[in-house]
């Protein structure tokens, strides 16, 4: 594998949706232990960035290289180290918290004790959880416990639509110390936000405004 000293890059990104151009020639680079802020207006293509990211779609035009190697022919590797939280929370209301959380963890090949999705639960503020539905949970603890899934994870990548949706001023602080220690830690953040994120850290941003 080629080693570039970046992380995630992409190459001439064009996107297309109805029709209508989205954004094209888009070439952007991620280090490690790098945040990049995604920003637009809305129907700028935002989400639909990121699922390019995320092999969920196919650019229009351009590659997706992750460590200098285009991630079509490095999918396993790139996989084992990103994850992806989208906007939507995807929670089964049938299953516990910890069957939800091992059901997700399932979709990574990850087997983890007991003890330490407490633990994680316990981190996000949802101590005492793990038996509870998912359909008892309001929006906000729906949100908390992805988090909770994500700190699971040890992913290097973390890709974030929305991380602040349904989130109380308490839980967007948790996100923000999240990005921060993953950050310290070595990991590399990719997100998007209407709210705003305070954090105290250098960070990156692209306006896909203007890239159209």
């Amino acid at each position: 594998m080629a080693d570039t000293g970046s992380l995630l890059t992409t190459h001439d990104l064009e996107c297309i949706r109805d029709d209508r151009l989205l954004f094209k020639a888009l070439s952007v680079e991620l280090g490690v232990g790098e945040v990049l802020q995604i920003e637009g207006a809305n129907g700028s293509g935002k989400t639909s960035l990121l699922r390019i990211l995320c092999g969920l779609r196919q650019a229009d035009a351009g590659t997706v290289m992750w460590q200098g190697e285009d991630v079509s022919r490095s999918r396993e590797d790139y996989y084992a180290n990103m994850v992806y939280i989208g906007h939507l929370t995807c929670i089964k209301a049938d299953l516990t918290v910890f069957e939800n959380i091992r059901v997700l963890l399932d979709t990574r090949s990850q087997s983890v004790s007991l003890a330490l999705i407490e633990d994680a639960l316990d981190k996000v503020g949802l101590a005492g959880f793990d038996d509870v539905p998912g359909k008892a949970l309001s929006s906000g603890q729906k949100r908390r416990m992805l988090l909770a899934f994500l700190l699971l994870t040890k992913a290097r990548l973390w890709i974030l639509d929305e991380p602040l949706t349904a989130l109380d001023v308490q839980g967007v602080e948790l996100v923000e110390s999240m990005i921060v220690e993953h950050r310290e830690s070595g990991g590399s953040v990719i997100f998007t936000t209407h709210h705003g994120m305070q954090l105290p850290c250098e960070m990156n941003s692209v306006n896909l405004d203007q890239q159209c």
